[in-house]
This record gives C-alpha cells, structure tokens and sequence, in this order.
C-alpha cells in the first residue's frame, strides 16, 4: 500500500465510520460499534440497550444484522437449515475449519475430530491438570504481588492442550504467541497489520502440525495428533487441509475459552465478595457458580452464521448472504430468561445460558473447559482469601473473545 493510500485511509475511514454510526442512531436510537474502547470494557450497557430499543438491529459497519434477545440468538444457532456457517468466514487464510462448514460435511468433520475430546480422554485429564495447577499456583506463593493471567489463566490451558497434542514442554512458548496471534482471526474487524501477523502465525502453525502429524503417521503416540491422523468416519481420514485447520482451531478454542473463564471469573467473584465467600463457604456450589461465572461475562461473547435465504424477524428482512452476528453475551443477560440477570449469584440454579452456543456447533471443548475451570478455583479459592485487586484490569482489544490482559494481585 502507498503512503498516500495509507494517509488517505487513515483520514477517511473515521469519517466513514462516524457516518455510519450516526445513521445508526438515527434509524433505531442505539449503535453498535465493536471497536469502541468503551464497548470493550464494559459491553452490557450497550447490549442491553440494543435489546431493549432494536433487538435486531442492522449493523452499518459491516452488511449485518445483530441479535441480542434470547430467543433469537438461540433460534438462530439452532437453525442450520435457515442460517449457516459457511461463508461467514472473514477470509484471513483460505482454509475453513469445522465452524465454518455446513451439514453434512461439518458432521463428517466434527465425528473425526471428536475422537480427541470423548468423555473418558477428558475425565482421565483431571490428575494432570490438577497437578499442573499446583505446581503453576506455587510459583507465586508468598508473592505480594502477581499477575493472575501470566501465573495461572493464561498457561493452564495451553499446558493442557499443548500436551493433549503431544507437544513437547520446550515448544510451549511458541504455543503461547501463536495463541494470542491466531485468536484474532475470530474478530469481524481486523486492520491490515493484524491481518498480516495472523496469516503469519497460521502459516507457522501448519508447518509445525505438519511436521508433526507427518511424524505421528510413521510413529502413532498416545496424543490428539495420533488419534486425528488415525482417526476414521466411514473409512474417511481427515485430509491434510482439514488436519491442519482443525488443530489450529483446536490450539486456539483450547486455551481462549478457559483463559477467559479463570480471569472473568476470577474477577467477577473479587468484584462481588460475598458471593465469593458463599461459595468458599460451599464448595458443593462451584459447579453451578462455574455455569454463573460462564453466564456473567461469557468468554466468548459472539458468534455468527449467514442466512441461507430469506428471513423475516421481528418484521425485520435479513437477505440470503447477510451476515447474523449473536452477541452471545447479550442473550445471558436477558432478564426475560435471567432473573436479576445483572446480579452475578453462585448459588443460582444451572441456567441455560448460551456461552458455549448452541445446535450443531456446540463447543466441542466445553467439558474440557469446564474440568480445567472447576480445578483451577479449587485449588485457587482457598489461596484468594487476604488476596484483593493491585490494580484496575484491562481488557484485551478484541471483540469476539472477551478476556483479561493482566489481573495483578496483592495481599491485603
């Protein structure tokens, strides 16, 4: 690109913007920008505003439309047949994950990949991660001061899956930068440069899973590689294209949505101290809290499908090939569904909230994610008592995947 071109982007997107926003106003009295630092702070004002003025709302920065009523967005996940993932990619790298497809090929695609993720392989990982969250807890004992995230939030799962992959411990720490890199791709805005860093790291990824899987073909171990390189559905083993694009979704789906959940979760309850102590005082109630805290200030905050053909909603006409995006962390905040759904309570009843989706691209990781989680607050509640915030959190600047960037905390 031109330094012209650069300075002239640089000077008409914004106006650009703006113009869009304010049309927004204007049509429905509330707008939805992703990248307003304010949004990513604290998004529930906004989404509550949303669903309280235009619940399906056209989004003028992108040919979309956003939901953020309950009952749409779970309407909408559930209805592979009117809304699909394919074609809803961003077109980043060329390759298309099982999120991305459609029936029946996302079956196909799913079956194969489930080999690594049945109930069994995910019970029989509890010793490890449990030893793993000791050994990462003691590193910071007796410190007055440490960062939540770097400590614990941000290693757990990428020890975790790293090893579920058969990668060995010295690779770990190119694990960690491909996942902060590749987690972007989920994002409907990225501008050039994160474009370019995150086809970057994909590229790296797939030549190491390549190598790897190569080697696991000659040499079968007792990993998710193995089992992905082996694994057959109908006589049918992944291809090489499908492998690659598949682990990537698994290393960064792997480590996003618990990381998530430890740092929100993990702040929520300091933010709200007597319902951490309820839970301290009953620890019979962290299931359900876990199921509350993923419901409170969902890790994954939205998820897309495209329309496969006309749809009227609400009196509002979404075109075949637009895009729908479900801010998944509105619909867990609907008080139509959520009594009090503001008010954060570890003792509230299991709820049917929506932070691993919904239909037929549920989280394949989801009791993954919820065994690291219910672990790591094991060991960690005990040690968060005379603990307390060292300073103000900060937000990561992404839009699909809400998450802390640090959590420093300190004796009180």
């Amino acid at each position: 690109m031109s330094l012209f071109r650069k300075i002239q982007d640089s000077l008409v997107r914004p106006l650009a913007m703006r113009a869009l926003l304010t049309l927004e106003r204007i049509e429905s009295g509330v707008a939805y920008n992703p990248l307003s630092p304010a949004l990513r702070a604290d998004p529930y004002p906004v989404y509550e505003a949303l669903r309280r003025k235009d619940p399906v709302h056209r989004m003028r920065l992108q040919d979309a439309w956003v939901l953020t009523d309950y009952a749409d967005v779970d309407m909408v996940l559930r209805d592979s047949r009117r809304f699909g993932n394919a074609g809803r990619e961003f077109g980043y790298i060329p390759q298309v994950s099982m999120l991305d497809l459609d029936p029946p090929e996302h079956a196909r695609i799913r079956g194969l990949v489930s080999h690594g993720f049945t109930p069994r392989s995910v019970a029989a990982l509890e010793p490890r991660i449990r030893e793993t969250v000791r050994t990462l807890l003691s590193s910071v004992s007796g410190k007055e001061r440490f960062d939540l995230i770097a400590a614990l939030a941000f290693p757990l799962p990428v020890i975790v899956i790293a090893e579920m992959l058969g990668v060995p411990p010295e690779d770990r720490e190119r694990f960690n930068e491909w996942s902060n890199v590749v987690s972007l791709i989920v994002d409907p805005l990225l501008n050039d440069e994160q474009v370019r860093q995150v086809q970057q790291a994909v590229s790296e990824v797939f030549t190491y899973f390549e190598a790897v899987a190569e080697e696991r073909r000659r040499n079968p171990q007792d990993d998710l590689v193995s089992a992905l390189v082996t694994a057959e559905v109908d006589s049918e083993r992944l291809e090489r294209d499908d492998l690659l694009v598949n682990l990537l979704l698994v290393l960064v789906a792997g480590n996003e949505t618990t990381r998530n959940l430890i740092g929100n979760g993990t702040l929520a309850l300091l933010r709200h101290p007597h319902e951490l102590e309820k839970l301290r005082d009953d620890m019979e109630l962290l299931g359900g809290a876990i199921e509350e805290l993923l419901r409170f200030d969902s890790p994954v905050q939205l998820d897309s499908r495209v329309a496969r053909e006309r749809v009227v909603l609400r009196g509002r006409r979404i075109a075949p090939g637009q895009r729908v995006i479900c801010i998944l962390g509105a619909a867990n905040r609907d008080p139509q569904v959520f009594t009090d759904a503001d008010r954060m309570d570890v003792g509230r009843p299991a709820g049917n909230h929506l932070a691993f989706g919904r239909g037929i691209h549920y989280c394949l990781g989801a009791p993954l994610a919820r065994l690291e989680a219910r672990v790591a607050f094991e060991e960690l509640l005990p040690r968060l008592d005379g603990l307390r915030l060292a300073e103000e959190p900060r937000y990561r600047d992404q839009v699909t995947l809400r998450g802390l960037e640090f959590l420093w905390l300190e004796s009180a």
